[in-house]
Formats: C-alpha cells, sequence, structure tokens
C-alpha cells in the first residue's frame, strides 16, 4: 500500500509537468527567389512617351489692335494658303485710309501750285522783271511741297496696309491646332488668335529628365513606335534634331524633338514611344537589382537599405546594408555594399530573419 507522501510526491510532479511551456517551435524553412548578381550596362537604350507635332507651329496675330467680328477658323479645319481665319472691324481703319489719301491729295495740289509758282518766275527773270533771289524762293518752295507730296504718300500706303491687317489669312497650307481668341474680343496687335500647324515635316516632342539629358545628342538614332498601331506597325526610324538648351521651368525636363520620315502618315497629336540607342562609347557598368529585392530596416546599425545575402553553405540569409545610387527603368543602381557572384533574395524577402533557413523557389514545369 503507497504511503500518503508517495501519492504527494507523485502529484506535485505531474503537476509542475502540467505547467512546464511547450518547446519553441522552429523557424519554418521558407522557399525564396534568388539572384545572383552581376555587372550590367547602365541606360544601354531609354525609352521615353512623345507627341506628334508639325516641325512648324505658327501663332497667328493681326498686325493691329481692334475688335475682333468674325473668326471661321476652328480647331482641326484643315486651310489653305491665304484663306481667311479671323477680320476685325475695320471701319476706323478705312476712315484712317480714306484721310491719309485726302492728304495726299493736299499735298499733290499744292506741289503742283508751287510749281506753277515756279515756272512764272523763271519767265519773269529771264523778262528781268523779278530777281534771281525771288527764283530761289520759288525752287525751295517747290522742294519742299515734292517732299511733303512724298510722305503724304508714304503715310497714305501706311494706313492702306493697316486696313488690309483687318483680314488675318493663313500664310501656309495647314490644320488650325488651336484658337486663342473669340468674337467680339478686343485684341491688341501681335496678340495670337490662331495656331496653324503647317502641312509637311513631323516631329516627336518629349521631355528628358536632367540626369539623362547629357546622353542625348543631336544625330542620335531612334525609333518611333506609334501607341495607335498596338505594336502592330514597323517602328519608324528618326534622328534626334534638337536639344533645348534649358529646363522646362515646370517640369524641370529638357525638350527633345526626333524628326520623323517625310512620308510618314503620322497624324498631329498621335502618342508615340521613342526608344533612344546608346550613344558612341561603353555604357557605364554596375551592379543593378530588381525594386524587389530591396528592403527597409529600421534596427540599430542596419537602419536604411538593405538586401537579403544568401549563403548557399549553411542554406541561410543574413541582412547586409546596401547604398541605392539611382534607379535605371525599373532596376536599382547598386553603389555599394554587394559584389558581383552573391546571391540575393529577390522575392520573398519580407517575411526572412536573420540567419533564417531558406530554400531556392523552383517553378513547377509548364
Amino acid at each position: 500500500m503507497k504511503t500518503p507522501h508517495f501519492v504527494l510526491i507523485v502529484t506535485a510532479a505531474a503537476l509542475l509537468a502540467a505547467c512546464s511551456r511547450p518547446p519553441a517551435a522552429s523557424e519554418p524553412v521558407r522557399a525564396v527567389k534568388l539572384m545572383t548578381v552581376g555587372a550590367g550596362a547602365i541606360g544601354a537604350t531609354a525609352e521615353y512617351a512623345g507627341e506628334v507635332r508639325a516641325r512648324t507651329e505658327s501663332r497667328l496675330g493681326f498686325r493691329v489692335g481692334g475688335k475682333l467680328v468674325q473668326r471661321p477658323a476652328e480647331v482641326g479645319q484643315r486651310v489653305g494658303a491665304g484663306q481667311l481665319l479671323a477680320a476685325l472691324d475695320a471701319q476706323d481703319l478705312a476712315l484712317a485710309s480714306q484721310a491719309a489719301q485726302a492728304a495726299v491729295t493736299a499735298a499733290r495740289t499744292q506741289r503742283d501750285l508751287a510749281a506753277a509758282d515756279l515756272k512764272r518766275t523763271q519767265d519773269l527773270v529771264a523778262q528781268g522783271f523779278v530777281s534771281g533771289a525771288e527764283l530761289d524762293r520759288r525752287q525751295t518752295a517747290l522742294r519742299a511741297a515734292e517732299a511733303t507730296l512724298q510722305q503724304a504718300q508714304a503715310q497714305g500706303a501706311v494706313q492702306g496696309n493697316q486696313a488690309a491687317y483687318a483680314r488675318l489669312t493663313a500664310d501656309a497650307a495647314g490644320v488650325v491646332v488651336a484658337v486663342l481668341a473669340e468674337p467680339g474680343q478686343v485684341v491688341s496687335a501681335g496678340a495670337p488668335v490662331v495656331v496653324l500647324a503647317r502641312d509637311g515635316a513631323r516631329d516627336v516632342v518629349f521631355g528628358v529628365p536632367e540626369d539623362r539629358v547629357a546622353q542625348v545628342k543631336v544625330g542620335q538614332a531612334a525609333q518611333v513606335r506609334l501607341w495607335s498601331s498596338g505594336g502592330a506597325a514597323a517602328p519608324l526610324a528618326g534622328v534626334v534634331r534638337e536639344v533645348a538648351a534649358s529646363a522646362d521651368a515646370a517640369g524641370r525636363t529638357f525638350a527633345v524633338k526626333v524628326s520623323l520620315p517625310a512620308d510618314a502618315p503620322v497624324a498631329l497629336g498621335t502618342t508615340a514611344t521613342v526608344t533612344l540607342a546608346a550613344t558612341g562609347g561603353a555604357a557605364p557598368v554596375a551592379i543593378k537589382l530588381p525594386t524587389s529585392a530591396l528592403m527597409q530596416s529600421t534596427e540599430g546599425d542596419r537602419r536604411g537599405s538593405m538586401v537579403w545575402v544568401f549563403d548557399a553553405g549553411s542554406s541561410t540569409v543574413q541582412p547586409r546594408p546596401v547604398t541605392v545610387a539611382t534607379a535605371d527603368g525599373n532596376e536599382l543602381v547598386i553603389a555599394s555594399g554587394l559584389k558581383p557572384g552573391d546571391e540575393v533574395v529577390v522575392t520573398g524577402g519580407h517575411v526572412l530573419a536573420p540567419g533564417q533557413k531558406v530554400t531556392r523557389f523552383v517553378a513547377a514545369a509548364q
């Protein structure tokens, strides 16, 4: 028969065993996608989105100010050379032209009178009735009258031209791409009223950021793909024609124009993708990683950008701080922290811990 002390000891041992913690579960072995680091060329090619524009876009306005009474031009309308685009109220200009012509008539009458006086004075001088000084005064009066006539004629021509300036016509065939004034509006001399895209050569215009503009050179080859073609049509061969000398104030990008072939059937305003080939010389080489490989650490000395580096011997991963220099398309350029040959986790790094065992992820065969 068991003693009471033995029963108490057994009961206490059972209670202690029931209260002890279960053993900690080991970290699961996770499958991750790895990438072997290597050096690659930076910016061998670059793609930009641009818009097709006419090589020459004229902002047309009146040479005189006035009230706009007619504007037959509309956006998207095709016009020919000499076609009426807009007209001003020409009543005041017509009156000014009439006044100038009246001044010409008056000056001509004064000139004719001075010429007649000179002729009579010459006859009297020949007869000895008038002195030579009087003849000189008549000659001077004639020259002054002739000068006044020439001045009036010039002013009359100017006023006649200004009367004609009340009609704004297209100076070349093209397409109206913008209208900047409406009938009833008073416009000043030189203010643009209509923007005309002339027929002829076409350019693709796009912006290049400051850190890449040095890689774009005039004469550089380019390929242009139109978005409207959906990638079905062959790309158009283009050439960089112009690079802006200063950045745009709003977007801080440099405008670049790529000329298209003269026979390319491209509509104005079409969106296009421009691929610029690398310029002469070898492209710079650096270590690049996809953006999914980069992690942000907030722990102590490892605060900042980091990646998980795989150790093949132990099948574990360890964090390693890295410095990012810039972006190259959809990849990051690593300035320091890695060397060619390192294996880096590019997918699955957000669930890892230092020293955790991992396995290589292998995609299932299709």
